[in-house]
Order: C-alpha cells, then structure tokens, then sequence
C-alpha cells in the first residue's frame, strides 16, 4: 500500500493530522496506526508545534478497523500482532508533549473512536456517531479503552456504553462528557483552531506539557501524593526558569507572553517521573 492513511500539516503552531481514507469511511489498518505514530513523534519533536488537531476526511471520523483481506489490520492466522509499546498510537497520544484535540466529524467506530480518547479535547458536529461495539462483535474493549473511557465520562456511564455496545448520539456524547461540545460542521475545524489558538498564545509549552502528563498520570493515581510528589517539585524548577519570568513579565507587563521553552530539549527534571 502506498497511498498515506493520514495528511499532516504544519501551519502557525498547529499540526492537522487528518484521517484519509475517506472512500472506506476512514477505516483504521496498520498503516493508519504507523503514520500516527509517526506524525506523534513529530509532534513531540518539533518544537514548532503547540496543539496537534485530529480529524477525518469525507463524511466520517473513523468508522472502525478495516476488516478487508488486504488492509494489513489481521495476520494471516487471523490475529493482529501487537506491536511494542513505542509503535501503538496509544502510547504516543498519551505520552505526546502538546493538547491534542480531536474534531470529529462523523461516525467514530470502534477504534474510530478509542483512538479519540487519549486526546485531551473533543468536539463534534451533529453528525458524529459514536460506538462502542465491541460486545457485539464478540470482543473487548481495545485500545487502552477500558483505562480511558471511565476516566472520560465515569464508570458507570463507561459499562453502559460497553454492555450494550450501542451507538451513542453527539447529544449523548456532549451530556456524558465524551465531548465538550457539539458545533455545525462547517465550523468544526475553524472551532478547533480557535481553541488551538488560545492554548498556544497564552501558554508556557513547558508549563502545558507538564501540565498535561501531571493531570492524565495523577488522575488515574489511588492518592494525591501521586501529584503532591511530583507538582512542587516541577513548580520550584519553573519559577527560577525563564519560563515563569517572562509569564509574569507578560502579566505586569500587559502584553502577550513570549515564552522562550522548548519541550524539545528544556524540560526540567523530574520529567519523565514515572
């Protein structure tokens, strides 16, 4: 297969990667799941990128794995092998160093839309479509779900969802938190960028990138001293940097902030702490 299952653009501190596939309803196959990747790694590495936005081409999000013979997604004995923790999409949206926000467009299956649930925020038109089918395709839930989506809209909501293995309306989605919000769709990506666009002229990268691995780890934490441990030590590392000096130049100052960090190279210790 030759033909990219993603585009990825770069444009004013914003990555579009875009899900295109769009005459199989974007349908996730192993090479979906390596340009992710790649394009996350990017994303972590380019200091020129604040907020990465994630959306599907055509009238769909994802509508699931690409079960046809040729898609790559199953080996010949039927099984899909695992690849190591450094090549699943998961692993990358999760440990990215930039918000991620996903613009669903349409239908989200499946897969379609647990690769959706490590990104930080998600909006969506009135067309999206969300299912959690697992249990009636005689599966569990993949993709790191079962850690996520409880984390999202709460546990019972989570095994109602998974139970029934229904599809779920944007009006649904937007009432259990699996999305913040429900747009027109000619207005979803320029939403997207809007709310890319707040992050990334106000905010310290290094300051969001901390911020974004200390909230997804602590959460999933059994006590505060997950973050209590780690919070004041990131705090007295930043506020002697350059970082907090020019944030608070900005604020006395009254002008927009010109923050000097790179996640590339200027994280502080204890980063990465787990």
């Amino acid at each position: 297969m030759t033909d990219t299952a993603t585009l990825t653009e770069v444009s004013n501190g914003i990555m579009t990667v875009t899900l295109n596939r769009p005459a199989k309803l974007n349908a996730y196959n192993q090479q979906m799941g390596r340009e992710l990747v790649a394009a996350f790694r990017r994303a972590d590495t380019d200091d020129d990128v604040r907020v990465v936005i994630v959306t599907g081409a055509g009238r769909a999000f994802c509508a699931g794995a690409d079960m046809s013979p040729d898609s790559g997604f199953f080996a010949k004995d039927g099984q899909s092998p695992d690849p190591g923790p450094e090549d699943r999409f998961v692993t990358r949206i999760f440990e990215c160093l930039k918000p991620v926000i996903a613009a669903i467009n349409g239908p989200a299956v499946g897969v379609g839309i647990t690769l959706a649930l490590p990104m930080d925020i998600r909006i969506a038109t009135d067309a999206a479509r969300f299912g959690f089918v697992f249990t009636r395709r005689g599966l569990v839930p993949e993709a790191g779900s079962a850690w996520f989506l409880p984390r999202v809209v709460g546990l019972p909501q989570a095994l109602r969802w998974i139970y029934a293995g229904a599809m779920v309306s944007a009006e649904e989605a937007l009432k259990a938190g699996l999305v913040s919000e429900i747009v027109p769709p000619d207005r979803l990506l320029a939403r997207a960028q809007e709310i890319a666009r707040e992050i990334a002229d106000n905010t310290s990268p290094l300051a969001t990138a901390l911020s974004r691995q200390l909230l997804w780890r602590a959460s999933a934490a059994d006590h505060p001293d997950a973050a209590l441990a780690v919070d004041a030590t990131l705090n007295r590392a930043l506020a002697t940097s350059p970082e907090a000096k020019e944030g608070i130049a900005a604020f006395l100052e009254k002008r927009p902030p010109r923050f000097p960090g790179r996640p590339s190279r200027d994280l502080p210790p204890p980063y990465p702490w787990w």
